[in-house]
């Protein structure tokens, strides 16, 4: 993985790298419980929301947001796109080998998070290179929600989401296949989805744009009435993180905005409160170098076992299981992981330096 030190802090937006660090700690919290966890950290089963389901499709806005802001200095050419989309799918493959070596090529997944967000940032930029206008780019976010909501109705008009059959499942098993999908009926980060997750790419990119002109209101307007429209679309279409519906992205691209806004009005009116924020800010700086390191760390813990127990859950017998129940001890656990990792992140915040995947733009 090629990467990039950036010694000179470049001119940051605080409330976005709150965001992007709020979203790697809860990524990082929900990635891999030792035990059984509360149901709202555990993502839903085919349909609903929790708070788990929020996060990568924040983490996806985020993208998006601090997109606007890096192309408002410099637009990226068109190899650079290839070339940061490529090394972050890439790193996803490594990330991947990791995890299913044991079970060689022949059921090898080749998606996953980092590849969808590769495949995802580079759509997204070809969108946002084509059209400049703030109107143009709402347009093009909603027709990707048009496209991937009929797609489903036309696959399956009988019922179009069904688990066992929907458009969405049988695009994978065509394309990686059957023997190399996540699940058996499904990838959830398969090729459909990346038609409604590279919509909240979109929505990210008109938070951004709006934080540059200093409009908050109308990223609460903006987020209000995509809410709402997400609300009213899930009487048609499910709300599914596993096949990334429209109402799915809906739903959480308009929280993300509201709550984008909220942070940004309590940074002002309270700046004092930013001191309390430090640890996200340190997270957010570097998001995907401190998800990669979490999840290498982690899948190695898990792989390296002492007398037939991996060290991961070696280290949470001796320390959290059982603290007053199951679901509050993998809690707590997960959330020291996160605490530990927040000191490489404090250390890399003070120095200035910015770890990038990639050149930036």
């Amino acid at each position: 993985m090629k990467c990039r030190l950036n010694l000179a802090q470049m001119n940051r937006n605080f409330e976005l790298d709150i965001l992007r660090g709020l979203t790697v700690a809860l990524m990082i919290i929900v990635d891999a419980p030792p035990d059984a966890i509360y149901k709202t950290l555990q993502h839903s089963a085919w349909q609903g929301l929790t708070l788990a389901d929020t996060v990568f499709p924040a983490f996806v806005f985020a993208m998006g947001a601090a997109t606007a802001f890096s192309t408002s200095r410099r637009q990226p050419s068109l190899k650079k796109i290839c070339r940061r989309a490529g090394l972050l799918f890439f790193a996803g493959i490594l990330l991947n080998g990791l995890t299913f070596f044991c079970y060689g090529l022949e059921h090898f997944r080749f998606f996953g998070i980092l590849q969808r967000l590769a495949t995802v940032y580079f759509f997204g930029m070809i969108i946002l290179l084509k059209l400049k206008n703030t109107a143009q780019i709402s347009a093009a976010a909603f027709l990707l929600l048009i496209i991937s909501s009929a797609g489903f109705h036309i696959y399956a008009p009988e019922n179009p989401f069904d688990e066992m059959k929907n458009i969405s499942g049988a695009a994978d098993l065509i394309f990686p296949g059957v023997n190399h999908v996540y699940e058996k009926t499904h990838d959830p980060e398969g090729i459909y989805g990346r038609l409604a997750s590279t919509a909240t790419m979109l929505f990210g990119i008109l938070a951004g744009k709006f934080l540059l002109k200093k409009e908050r209101w109308k990223i609460l307007l903006y987020g209000a009435g995509i809410l709402i429209l997400g609300y009213g679309w899930s009487y048609f279409d499910i709300v599914s993180k596993k096949i990334w519906t429209a109402p799915f992205t809906l739903l959480n691209a308009g929280g993300d905005m509201i709550l984008l806004t909220a942070l940004g009005v309590l940074f002002e009116k309270l700046p004092r409160s930013k001191k309390f924020f430090r640890a996200f800010d340190s997270l957010g700086k570097n998001p995907l170098f401190f998800f990669l390191l979490s999840n290498v760390a982690v899948i190695l813990m898990c792989t390296i076992e002492i007398e037939g127990v991996p060290i991961w859950i070696l280290i949470y017998q001796k320390t959290f299981a059982g603290l007053i129940g199951v679901e509050f001890g993998a809690l707590i656990f997960c959330v020291s992981w996160c605490a530990l990792l927040i000191i490489p992140a404090e250390i890399l915040n003070r120095r200035g330096i910015i770890i990038k995947i990639g050149n930036s733009h």
